[in-house]
């Protein structure tokens, strides 16, 4: 026994280093609305051409690139706006290339399903692991048939990561496909064009959490701890590691021998939330 290590006590682990928060603006004036527009008709310009940047640069971005873009967009814009224009565009294209990934690799999943299926005799069953043959000929020629339709699409499908090109749409694809089926969708183009003129818009702080620089957070974030300054030093709160909802403070206590649960890091600032994206007003 007294060549065992001792066991340590009980701790808490460490969550993630921050937390964004999206949520709607609520109580705006006519003239709140206005400006929210234009900043954020002029953001969405400004992330629109990022984005074309960024998929024209393709295999070869790198970080020299990246610096590049937030130069040029700080010119006009910020350097706030401009770090969280290039990290949504980074996000965007990333995303995209997971979407192709994803989509190779459900084509040669069913590409090997069909193989298999053909090479035995037509009518023979399956068992709970390998699926058996088709049922009949006329499947089986049909299956024959989809099979190199699935191989010529996969061949096309792969020449776009091995090029370094992405499909993507700002606005959504769903949306801008419904412009061509107003109709079937029951909206009007005066109805559409404000929904999709919402979507493009861009309005949100999220900071440049992709690189090794530690999470800013917002100017709304700095200026409500600015203004908490000035007022009584206010009790401490509790905020949470992870997203979730605020509970009692004695819930911290609680939390040490969960698995899995939110820890609490007690601090004396106001929580204020350290992304504010705005949707537009009410029925865009």
């Amino acid at each position: 026994m007294a060549d065992l290590r001792p066991v340590a006590g009980p701790f808490v682990a460490l969550g993630p280093s921050g937390v964004a928060v999206r949520t709607r603006l609520k109580d705006l004036t006519p003239e709140d609305e206005k400006v929210l527009r234009l900043v954020g008709a002029h953001l969405g310009s400004l992330a629109s051409k990022d984005l074309k940047t960024r998929c024209a640069d393709g295999l070869e971005h790198c970080a020299g690139s990246w610096a590049a873009r937030k130069r040029d967009l700080t010119a006009e814009s910020s350097s706030r706006w401009a770090g969280s224009i290039t990290k949504a565009t980074h996000d965007q294209w990333a995303l995209a290339r997971r979407g192709q990934a994803g989509h190779v690799q459900s084509l040669e999943t069913g590409i090997t399903t069909m193989r298999h299926r053909l090479s035995l005799p037509v009518g023979q069953k399956g068992t709970k692991r390998t699926p058996g043959g088709y049922r009949c000929a006329h499947e089986w020629f049909h299956k024959t048939r989809r099979l190199h339709v699935m191989e010529d699409r996969l061949q096309k499908v792969r020449a776009d990561p091995e090029a370094g090109r992405v499909h993507v749409v700002r606005g959504g694809k769903r949306l801008l496909g419904t412009r061509h089926h107003l109709d079937t969708a029951q909206l009007t183009e005066d109805q559409w064009r404000p929904r999709w003129e919402a979507s493009r818009r861009f309005l949100q702080a999220d900071g440049e959490s992709g690189k090794a620089t530690a999470t800013r957070r917002s100017g709304s974030a700095r200026t409500a701890r600015s203004a908490s300054t000035s007022r009584p030093r206010s009790p401490t709160w509790p905020t949470p590691r992870t997203a979730g909802t605020r509970s009692a403070a004695g819930s911290a206590s609680r939390t040490a021998g969960r698995s899995g649960q939110t820890e609490w890091r007690r601090t004396a600032r106001w929580p204020t939330a350290s992304t504010t994206t705005w949707h537009g007003a009410a029925g865009m």
